[in-house]
């Protein structure tokens, strides 16, 4: 069953790449009495996710916490070094945090998980955005296709704040 708008996250423990090396991060860390932009990509490095998705999040992220957000987080179905290495090669480390869905539980506790095996690239998430408050989703959008991030694009989110 797919998440929706006004269901609680699922509990789930993310691992990030700190200056101290890596962090156990819990969803109750990251959203209790916080409202925090989440965005997910099929996978860093990724063509859309690094050249698109990515780098709006990025340019926009004053605007987004402006708009009364307290942290913007990215989720992938990487490992944590893998997310380090893209947190720091795009010019975002520290400033929104790249977490690491390493094994997708977090994922496909959503019902947002993807079978692209067929593009050599295993279970992944699919590209989505949404607000959560608290713990509680707020906004949520989802792409149809991984190949674009429109829906769930910074422009969206922002427009949704």
């Amino acid at each position: 069953m797919t998440i929706k708008i006004g269901d609680h996250l699922p509990s789930a423990t993310f691992r990030e790449k700190t200056a101290d090396g890596p962090v156990e991060t819990t969803t109750d860390a990251l959203f209790s009495g916080k409202k925090v932009v989440v965005f997910a990509v099929p996978g860093a490095f990724t063509p859309t996710c690094t050249l698109n998705h990515l780098p709006g999040y990025l340019e926009n992220r004053d605007a987004i916490l402006a708009r009364g957000v307290d942290d913007i987080a990215v989720i992938a179905v990487n490992d944590w070094h893998v997310m380090g290495a893209w947190a720091q090669a795009s010019g975002g480390q520290g400033k929104i945090h790249f977490l690491g869905d390493w094994d997708a539980s977090f994922t496909k506790a959503l019902g947002l998980d993807a079978d692209l095996s067929a593009g050599g690239l295993g279970v992944r998430s699919k590209r989505y955005s949404m607000l959560v408050d608290n713990g509680v989703v707020k906004s949520l959008n989802v792409e149809e296709n991984p190949g674009q991030a429109t829906v769930s694009s910074a422009a969206t989110m922002i427009e949704q704040l």
